[in-house]
């Protein structure tokens, strides 16, 4: 290209507070070299402000930065000119991830910003695995919290805000002080029947008999905030204990642009928007919701015929139909000696799906075992259903998709998480102090508001509930997704909470409830036979 382009280029960089280096440059002007003259500087400024938005390590860019946002920006132009006018099937809209392969960024609280771990994960962590869990949890509540302007730390003598100061003190400081103080920290049983909040820089034992809580289940494991002030015991007698506050995920995203935390690849804006479009003219997309699914009981097989038998012969049949474990009534264990007939049910289903022609051809099944299926072990995340008992099935449903315990989808730009766990009355049984009935009474709401703000979705004790320390990540709800999906063998419930929609759709096998979901407009259709 000629001197005068490379000088504007140079130019248009430096502006915006950026210096190329000779191979970045290179590549700026290879990428212009795709378009007309006259689109030049559209192109320029398209390129700087998808730039503006990745998490850049310095001003002085080399060639990986920009290489990397203009292959995405030639690859959306590419996707526009092959098929201007047309909408994207659903199927290319469905992108679907197992835990496995979520990215996993650790907060660095000196930089302030997320790095992502490049290299492979193990499955059996070593000793320090473990407390680096607890310590990324901490952090990205603790990096959320410190841009709320209700908790954020005085500038020298700068006037308090309309909030009051609410400054977080490290626990460690707490040790000869008087007068309020507000801490953060994990509720931990570190002596029986005596708890403490644990920080980054030391434990305080608390008292919570007379403390006043907010909506959700206060369990050990669990992140909180705490007002009160020490004793001179030793103890810090809490007043007011509450969650860390939740963070607008529009809010999140801005301030960590670039980064891929939810898994299926990171959109530019142009993309975006045009994905947006797609969506919102998706009102025939919906997806069929079922959990607990006993392939070994009749009953439960004829319900499920009854609801195929229905869906194939509507105007528009489903995008997707999730199937969610349980999928045998009896538990997997040692004494469980029926792995064989589970596989040859499996069959049976896939003959029931196949004989439904339009289902098989237009619509998807996603499969993802339940707490009591067989697999390794219990722990979370659950890998997919063995390929022993699937294949059969997936001779007759070739497009059958088997993924993990809990998984993610990305439909066109919304978010969906899906976790099928009895989480409910595990969640009240570690309760460690009634929870609140000032807002709601409702148990269901209780746990939604706990698993939101602990951006977590499953805040139990590693005792309770193992979790495999290296894949903790795939728990995370950070930044908070578009919907929930709770498979609970509990009442079938819906609740939209701080934006976010959740929704339980009850044990099929039990009293035949199921949802039917439409993505577009997040409208959740509580069923039942």
């Amino acid at each position: 290209m000629s001197g005068v382009v490379r000088n504007k280029v140079q130019r248009k960089f430096k502006m915006r507070g950026y210096s190329l280096k000779v191979d970045a440059l290179s590549e700026v002007l290879s990428f212009l070299s795709h378009f007309p003259s006259d689109a030049l500087d559209d192109a320029l400024e398209l390129l700087l402000d998808e730039l503006h938005h990745l998490s850049l390590k310095s001003a002085i860019l080399d060639r990986e930065p920009v290489h990397k946002v203009a292959s995405l920006l030639l690859e959306a132009e590419a996707a526009v000119e092959e098929n201007p006018s047309s909408s994207s099937s659903s199927a290319s809209a469905l992108r679907i991830t197992d835990a496995f392969i979520v990215p996993k960024f650790r907060y660095d609280p000196v930089k302030k910003f997320f790095h992502e771990h490049t290299g492979r994960l193990s499955i059996h962590g070593d000793a320090s695995a473990k407390a680096t869990l607890y310590k990324d949890r901490f952090l990205l509540l603790f990096q959320r919290l410190s841009r709320d302007p209700r908790f954020s730390t005085l500038a020298f003598d700068a006037p308090t805000s309309e909030y009051g100061s609410c400054e977080i003190s490290p626990i460690q400081s707490l040790v000869g002080r008087v007068g309020r103080r507000w801490i953060m920290g994990v509720i931990s049983q570190l002596e029986d029947d005596h708890f403490y909040l644990e920080d980054l820089t030391a434990a305080v034992e608390v008292n919570l008999s007379s403390a006043k809580i907010t909506t959700g289940f206060f369990a050990e494991n669990t992140i909180v905030l705490a007002e009160g002030e020490m004793q001179l015991d030793g103890v810090f007698q809490v007043r007011t204990c509450g969650f860390p506050p939740l963070e607008d995920r529009e809010k999140s995203m801005a301030f960590f642009s670039g980064l891929d935390f939810f898994g299926g690849g990171i959109l530019t804006k142009e993309e975006t928007l045009r994905l947006a479009e797609l969506e919102k003219k998706a009102v025939n997309d919906m997806f069929v919701i079922l959990s607990d699914i006993w392939l070994d009981n009749e009953e439960t097989l004829g319900n499920l015929e009854t609801i195929l038998n229905g869906y194939e012969n509507v105007e528009v049949v489903p995008s997707l139909f999730v199937l969610m474990g349980n999928f045998c009534s009896q538990p997997f264990n040692l004494s469980f000696k029926s792995i064989s007939s589970l596989r040859v049910q499996f069959g049976k289903l896939g003959q029931m799906i196949a004989s439904h022609q339009r289902l098989k051809e237009h619509s998807r099944f996603l499969f993802i075992p339940g707490p009591d299926d067989v697999g390794p072990s219990t722990v979370l995340p659950r890998c997919p259903l063995p390929k022993y008992l699937t294949e059969e099935l997936q001779k007759y449903v070739p497009n059958a998709i088997f993924s993990s315990n809990p998984c993610r989808i990305k439909f066109y730009t919304q978010e969906i998480v899906l976790f099928r766990q009895d989480l409910l009355y595990r969640m009240r049984r570690s309760c460690l102090i009634p929870p609140s009935t000032e807002e709601t009474s409702d148990p269901f709401e209780h746990l939604v508001a706990t698993i939101i703000h602990q951006s977590h979705l499953c805040p139990l004790p590693l005792t309770g509930q193992p979790i495999i320390w290296n894949y903790d990540h795939s728990l995370h709800l950070y930044p908070t997704p578009h919907t929930i999906v709770l498979g609970d063998k509990s009442e079938q419930k819906a609740f939209r909470y701080t934006g976010v929609t959740c929704f339980n759709p009850g044990s099929f096998s039990n009293d035949g409830t199921f949802v039917a979901y439409r993505p577009c407009n997040q409208e959740v259709e509580l069923s039942a036979l």
